[in-house]
């Protein structure tokens, strides 16, 4: 099986920490959002996995790449990059991995996380992961038969058709036909506000006689905005606190408190301060005489007699002084 990973764009909604840093790259937890979801896939799939092809920007630059495919070859995958130049919709956006779609295909997209376990039938034709939601009117939803399969791809329904949102995970059991529809969309120039997508190619697929399943995960992670993305760090930290080694061991703590769960990571430091419950602290950071929970303060960063919560810090922050909820980019500095 081939994993699809479109990586979408900067992520405007979470500026300023996007300026410089791609969301799917933003650490939850102590891992990039986009390295969470991939070791997911992995860990709870049945399929074996051959390759895993990240969709990007060209600006997100050589080092970010050697960062996918590191992570990619970790899980036993070979990576591949592949570059959308312009943002033209979800379709255009898988089609960039052309060379990928072959055999059994796996799509996530990166700017969301969720609780799941992939037990996948490859027999079937295809599978789209949902969610029950309260408000279907702000979702793509599908629409089922008595049967389980699925009817219709309803987009914002404004009456009630169903209330399983369509979350951006699919499974399809033919790359090759998939990659067809796609390209037809692009040939027929077939948009829908402006944007190639994919839920149109599903929708004819669906036409011609293809059956769609679907799935549900048990939860369901936005990473869309500051405060979403702190939410997801919680859940994180919740879910992975008795799974993994949250706490590394280069970290010195000093007469400080750690409310767990939380993430410390590599060679931080840690001085008459308590810290956490669901705080995430990245390599090389030093926190003296501060109270930081519920926040994710990335690497490299400086906290002085501060008292901070509901807040992220981007990579060498320096803040001193302040009680605040914050929301500051890469190499800021508040005294």
């Amino acid at each position: 099986m081939n994993i699809i990973i479109p990586m979408a764009g900067m992520g405007k909604r979470m500026r300023p920490h996007t300026l410089t840093t791609a969301k799917p790259l933003i650490p939850v937890a102590g891992k990039p959002i986009v390295q969470r979801l991939v070791e997911d896939i992995v860990a709870t799939g049945s399929e074996k996995v051959e390759e895993i092809a990240f969709i990007i920007g060209p600006s997100f630059g050589k080092e970010v790449e050697a960062q996918l495919l590191n992570t990619a070859s970790k899980l036993g995958a070979k990576g591949r990059i592949c570059y959308q130049e312009t943002p033209l919709g979800t379709a255009h956006a898988i089609l960039c991995a052309a060379e990928s779609l072959k055999g059994n295909v796996f799509i996530a997209f990166a700017d969301t996380l969720f609780d799941a376990t992939f037990s996948i039938d490859t027999s079937r034709d295809a599978i789209i992961w949902t969610q029950k939601v309260d408000d279907p009117s702000a979702f793509g939803v599908v629409k089922l038969k008595d049967n389980g399969e699925i009817e219709a791809f309803v987009e914002k329904p404004q009456s009630f058709v169903s209330d399983l949102a369509i979350i951006g995970v699919y499974y399809f059991r033919d790359g090759e036909n998939l990659r067809k529809e796609l390209q037809r969309l692009i040939d027929n120039d077939i948009k829908m506000k402006g944007e190639y997508q994919i839920t149109d190619a599903m929708e004819h697929m669906l036409q011609n006689g293809m059956k769609f399943y679907t799935d549900q995960v048990s939860e369901w992670l936005d990473c869309g905005n500051k405060d979403a993305t702190l939410y997801t760090n919680e859940r994180i930290l919740e879910l992975k606190r008795n799974k993994e080694n949250l706490i590394d061991a280069s970290a010195r703590i000093e007469n400080s408190s750690i409310i767990e769960p939380c993430y410390i990571g590599p060679n931080v430091r840690i001085v008459n301060s308590v810290v956490g419950p669901y705080a995430s602290v990245e390599a090389n950071t030093v926190i003296e005489k501060s109270i930081v929970s519920n926040s994710i303060i990335q690497c490299d960063s400086v906290v002085k007699n501060a008292c901070i919560e509901k807040s992220m810090l981007g990579k060498s922050v320096s803040y001193t002084n302040k009680s605040d909820e914050l929301s500051l980019g890469d190499f800021s500095t508040h005294i």
